[in-house]
């Protein structure tokens, strides 16, 4: 099994010798499972689990307080789960290949995923706030008006969390750019079939409910018999281009996974001036590119 995963596009982050140990282990943990979609499971729980990363626990911290996740799984055989905005669900990608294996649907959101995720033995109580996120949070004095009342604050915080830091413009109302986006993702092969997983906890002090390109297929994620790909980075933008599915697609053109995560990323820019990162794995190689001030990523292989 040869997998890559990926801790986020954004910053130079803190602890990055600790975080790339998690990222070796994830790739490893997920290179010794006996099918792709365990093996992009195995390695994006990893992850979710350690609070280094903005998946699961840790993850971003919505306006109204709550950290909700999102994830999205796919097969190359393009069999397609995602769940999104669940609160107290650390393994998301869990979810997201319940909705995959267990219903003939795509996307489950909300309370209801949640449900689905207790129905099937997936944790929903977890606590994924952590003491430095709520501390961060309160101090913002988050307004506990409607969500019209929120727009106004948000505006200049969007996104400008620990976990997503961007430069904004003057006043702190300008776009974004080279967020530190934190999400997490995996792509595996063993050799014949492919799977992509993608897993969030979405961006500091977003709407509740907002829903970002995470768990939309072709956005944070894509796979197809060339290959898969994981996409991290300005959410609202990689869901405008489909970052993920353009990278497969250049696979699908003859291109390898290095050069397809460069061509992928390089149109992205071009297109909307934002941040992000994609890994990308074909037959033989995988790939990574970010317009960011860096993306972790690790690849192993076992045999």
């Amino acid at each position: 099994m040869r997998v890559i995963v990926h801790g986020g596009a954004g910053s130079t982050p803190e602890e990055p010798d600790e975080r790339q140990a998690v990222l070796d282990e994830a790739a490893a943990v997920g290179a010794a499972s006996p099918e792709p979609i365990d093996a992009v499971e195995a390695a994006v729980r990893v992850l979710e689990s350690d609070e280094r990363f903005n998946a699961g626990v840790g993850g971003a911290v919505q306006a109204d307080g709550i950290v909700r996740t999102d994830a999205g799984v796919m097969r190359s055989d393009r069999e397609v789960g995602a769940a999104c905005s669940m609160p107290g669900v650390e393994h998301a990608v869990s979810v997201a290949r319940i909705v995959l294996e267990a219903t003939p649907h795509v996307l489950v959101s909300g309370v209801h995923a949640v449900d689905l995720a207790a129905d099937f033995g997936v944790g929903t109580e977890a606590e994924l706030l952590t003491a430095d996120k709520r501390e961060s949070y309160q101090s913002e004095d988050p307004p506990a008006g409607s969500p019209r009342d929120q727009i106004a604050w948000l505006a200049s915080r969007f996104g400008a969390g620990d976990d997503q830091a961007g430069e904004h413009g003057e006043g702190g109302s300008g776009p974004t750019h080279a967020p530190d986006h934190d999400t997490v993702g995996a792509v595996a092969s063993d050799g014949e079939t492919f799977a992509a997983a993608t897993s969030t906890g979405g961006r500091s002090y977003a709407l509740a409910g907002r829903v970002g390109d995470v768990p939309q297929v072709g956005s944070g994620f894509y796979c197809t018999p060339a290959g898969g790909a994981s996409a991290t980075g300005a959410g609202e933008d990689i869901a405008r281009v489909t970052l993920s599915r353009r990278a497969t697609d250049f696979l699908e053109e003859g291109l390898g996974a290095q050069e397809a995560a460069d061509r992928a990323i390089e149109e992205f820019e071009e297109l909307t001036g934002s941040g992000a990162g994609v890994i990308v794995l074909d037959g033989s190689e995988a790939g990574s590119a970010f317009n960011t001030g860096g993306m972790q990523t690790s690849v192993a292989v076992d045999r």
